[in-house]
């Protein structure tokens, strides 16, 4: 097996899942989190290293958002879609209740010297703009980085969600959209 297939064999057990209610934090190794009101909504933001889970909230309704390595130990109950995290992808929620959801998911495998540099820009980043971050080392590869970067709005919530692997020279980019319909 090539070094290319051994990292796309690693990269396809990333899987962004999409469920119609919260999920408890006991399922997860969390490292960071952050808690957003704003308008009629609630969001909570957490890391893992490598994933994160993001809980968007309106009294009666919820939707969470987790990308995560495999999620072979999360619930079925409530899960509205699952997919890879690998390539580019579009999924859009179907119309129901209050909530809308749409995202994007885009991956590259980087060289090492473009991963380093990716790497260092998005710490910058992270500095200016506030986002909440994550930094690990993978002792077999390097520096590593969780990111989530987020705008606020009266019915939506935007959410923007970098994973850098440095083992694999991964970049996984995500974006959400949250809204609150009607």
């Amino acid at each position: 097996m090539s070094i290319s297939q051994s990292k796309a064999a690693q990269l396809q057990m990333l899987r962004m899942m999409l469920y119609r209610r919260p999920l408890h934090p006991e399922l997860f190794d969390l490292q960071t989190r952050r808690s957003v009101r704003h308008g009629g909504y609630e969001v909570e933001q957490w890391l893992t290293r490598g994933g994160h889970i993001v809980r968007f909230q309106i009294p009666g309704q919820s939707l969470t958002e987790v990308v995560i390595e495999s999620g072979e130990h999360l619930p079925e109950t409530g899960l509205i879609h699952a997919l890879p995290a690998f390539g580019e992808k579009e999924y859009e929620m179907p119309d129901e209740g209050k909530l809308g959801f749409f995202t994007t998911i885009q991956t590259e495998t980087l060289t090492d010297n473009l991963y380093q540099s990716t790497y260092r820009e998005m710490v910058d980043f992270a500095r200016e703009t506030g986002s909440l971050t994550l930094s690990y080392n993978d002792p077999a590869g390097g520096p590593c980085l969780s990111l989530l970067d987020a705008q606020k709005y009266k019915r939506e919530y935007h959410l923007q969600a970098y994973h850098l692997q440095a083992g694999t020279g991964l970049v996984l980019r995500t974006q959400s959209i949250f809204e609150i319909k009607g």
